[in-house]
């Protein structure tokens, strides 16, 4: 299985812009996401990618803020975070999953993949 780091994460004032950074131990033919998990609460859908990086899905408290994107080798996933928010402090995880390559628009928020990186703490202070 391949294995998912999160990198990026810290302490950042609102307003602030953070990179978040994802890096699969082998070749990540497959579509990629960011869930987040607030302190208390589920873990939610953030945004997601195409293994080509064509196509992409925000969650609408994200959207216009937060971009997704790929590295150039395939293996690497990045989410510029930008205009941070404190209701953006959470756990930020790394997910791959091939469904995110062919799922109608409509419904890429509601996959749930069983590949999961170890999450990274994210914290917006007002």
């Amino acid at each position: 299985q391949v294995q998912l780091t999160e990198s990026g994460g810290g302490l950042v004032q609102a307003g602030d812009s953070l990179r978040l950074s994802c890096s699969a131990s082998g070749r990540a033919f497959s579509g990629m996401g960011w869930f987040r998990q607030p302190a208390g609460a589920d873990r939610e859908f953030v945004a997601a990618i195409s293994w080509s990086g064509v196509s992409t899905y925000y969650s609408p408290s994200v959207k216009g803020r937060f971009i997704v994107s790929r590295g150039k080798d395939k293996n690497t996933m990045f989410l510029d975070m930008n205009n941070l928010r404190p209701e953006d402090t959470a756990v930020y995880y790394c997910a791959l999953d091939s469904r995110w390559d062919y799922c109608p628009a409509s419904e890429c928020h509601a996959v749930r993949p069983e590949n999961w990186g170890r999450g990274i703490q994210v914290t917006v202070a007002s």
